[in-house]
């Protein structure tokens, strides 16, 4: 790994991370897929943050995003990081389905496949958070088209996370990744039928006020209720709102709804369980449980067989 390189990488993200509120609480050498050099970095808001109230970024070595076409998305990429530590839980999210997950051990950059397919690949793991320390996940292969890969600025963490993680969600939610004890990876299939070029922007599921609003009280009986002893969580993330093919303040809108019914006690952007959306434990339980039903297909016997390619 050329030092000169390591260090300038270091040297900007650290800065940038700074700007978004951050601190870089480690840094360090890796590889990635091909073995080519990485650096990971560990972000928190705070020098003394707890173990879950941090993240990690992996950037390509040479990866330079002081650039007019990738320096505003990862601003973007880091301020959001920055809300979503707040959250007591921040690697922690919702399906539409009524599944509360987390991600975790993704090697980032995306690599080339090498099964012949023509695309692009990135590893990770998707794990049930119930509450219950489950052993249920699902080891996943995401994987996007050559032609899809025009779209995105960098193959990098930042440039396609969001995208990536609503495209796990999505494949979810049609039942088609099974959460297991054990298992090969599944596959995650990202093309552009998940991206308007006309309008520039992605479309992952079809929803309206009822819905959101739904997802909304999930999102917080899970990720605050749950997972969070109750602590706020955000709930005017761009990520959500991209999934959801709506926008922050739109949901943020709708927090202030179900604050007024008494299931959220707001303060502005975050929104903490009430003992009333917490009596719902029972509705929410249910529906994970359906939705863990619908992620028993017949479709990857061959991957449970070991006859997987990815």
């Amino acid at each position: 790994m050329s030092i000169d390189a390591a260090n300038d990488l270091i040297t900007t993200l650290s800065t940038a991370a700074r700007e978004a509120g951050l601190s870089v609480l480690s840094n360090e050498q890796s590889t990635d897929y091909n073995q080519r050099p990485t650096t990971r970095f560990v972000l928190a808001l705070t020098p003394d943050a707890p173990a879950e109230r941090r993240l990690q970024l992996e950037l390509s070595e040479a990866f330079d995003f002081h650039k007019p076409d990738l320096l505003p998305e990862m601003t973007s990429h880091l301020r959001e990081a920055a809300q979503r530590l707040r959250n007591p839980r921040p690697d922690a999210y919702v399906s539409l389905a009524g599944l509360p997950i987390s991600y975790s051990d993704f090697r980032w950059p995306f690599h080339r496949s090498t099964s012949g397919a023509d695309t692009y690949i990135v590893h990770g793991i998707v794990r049930l958070e119930d509450g219950s320390a489950s052993p249920l996940h699902a080891k996943i292969s995401a994987s996007m088209t050559v032609t899809f890969a025009e779209i995105v600025p960098a193959p990098e963490q930042p440039y396609a996370e969001t995208f990536i993680y609503n495209a796990v969600r999505k494949t979810l939610d049609q039942g088609q990744l099974e959460m297991l004890k054990s298992g090969n990876r599944q596959p995650v299939p990202v093309t552009t039928r998940y991206y308007s070029r006309w309008q520039k922007k992605f479309f992952f599921t079809d929803t309206n006020d009822a819905s959101r609003i739904e997802f909304l009280a999930m999102k917080v009986y899970w990720l605050s209720g749950v997972l969070g002893g109750s602590q706020p969580v955000w709930i005017a993330d761009p990520r959500d709102a991209q999934y959801l093919n709506t926008t922050p303040q739109e949901l943020a809108r709708m927090a202030a709804d179900l604050s007024s019914q008494g299931l959220f006690t707001l303060s502005g952007e975050f929104a903490a369980a009430t003992p009333s959306l917490l009596a719902r434990a029972e509705q929410y339980h249910a529906k994970m449980h359906a939705a863990l039903d619908e992620t028993k297909p017949t479709f990857n016997e061959d991957m449970r067989g070991g006859h997987t390619n990815m």
